[in-house]
């Protein structure tokens, strides 16, 4: 193991090697002579061998210290790297932000969090997947992630012991073919959808919102009949713009042919969704910090 001692003594060897001069190296040093002749003595005495020699008056490197001045100087600047990585991954400059997002994120707010955080962290490594909201809950009490983009349940219990700050409040819009019988209205209302075949997600990829969406259908006096299934908002799109119904989605949502596919605001006084982020106060990663500094 190199000791500070003998690092301090290897970077006086290679300014000594670089001068060729015991007294312009003390000066580069901040040294005085003796106590910089006695440094390369000790480091001689460590290592065994002699280092410097006197040729006709001359003060030269040996076959050893020409040996030892390209391996002392690899291995001084590998050690100022460690120093410099060590302090900037204190000051969350360096890193892994280990972040899960729910889909409805991706639209708007995730792209714009992200690029900023690039912008101003460049050498941090994002490890990102998309996650739902329960899932990212459970992750983040047992500390598999840092922060999570997602979608709050109503039950304070099932995020007891996080803390969140919302980004966003976002509210739901009906999504209609272009050719439906609502396109051309600028707002439309849930009761006029009672009709229509829906296109909706399984609900176990997300309880929470298809437990409240369609508590807001029964609101308005009907069960939606839901008769596709869509993995992911893309893939309801693609079934809404094919004619296979009707769906409810949160807002942003993704750019659609305005031929296929139109996007309405519904006019029942319903409360936005609000987006938010969350992380476990236990998580003392600088690079955390330093996102929800951005956030």
């Amino acid at each position: 193991m190199i000791w500070s001692m003998e690092l301090r003594q290897l970077r006086s060897f290679v300014v000594v090697a670089e001068e060729l001069n015991v007294g312009r190296a003390a000066t580069r040093l901040h040294l005085t002579q003796p106590s910089l002749s006695r440094q390369i003595a000790a480091l001689e005495r460590d290592l065994g061998v002699e280092l410097f020699a006197r040729i006709k008056k001359r003060f030269v490197l040996t076959a050893a210290g020409e040996s030892l001045l390209a391996d002392a100087r690899e291995l001084l600047r590998r050690a100022d790297d460690a120093v410099r990585d060590a302090q900037r991954t204190q000051r969350g400059e360096l890193g892994t932000l280990r972040l899960r997002f729910v889909q409805s994120a991706t639209f708007e707010t995730l792209p714009k969090l992200l690029g900023a955080f690039r912008d101003s962290h460049p050498h941090v490594v994002l490890d990102l997947e998309a996650m739902t909201t329960l899932r990212q809950l459970e992750a983040l009490k047992d500390g598999r992630i840092d922060v999570g983009l997602l979608r709050l349940p109503g039950s304070e219990q099932q995020s007891k012991g996080l803390e969140s700050r919302v980004v966003s409040r976002d509210p739901l819009v009906a999504v209609l073919p272009a050719k439906h019988r609502l396109a051309r209205r600028r707002r439309v209302s849930l009761a006029e959808l009672a009709g229509d075949d829906f296109v909706f997600y399984n609900r176990p990829s997300g309880p929470a919102v298809y437990d409240r969406i369609t508590g807001y259908c029964r609101d308005a006096g009907f069960t939606p009949s839901i008769t596709q299934y869509g993995a992911d908002v893309q893939t309801i799109v693609s079934l809404v713009a094919a004619g296979l119904g009707v769906s409810l989605l949160i807002a942003p949502t993704p750019r659609t042919d305005p031929e296929a596919v139109v996007y309405r605001e519904l006019s029942d006084d319903l409360p936005p969704w609000e987006l938010s982020v969350a992380w476990s106060p236990d998580n003392r990663s600088p690079v955390l910090l330093r996102f929800l500094q951005l956030v």
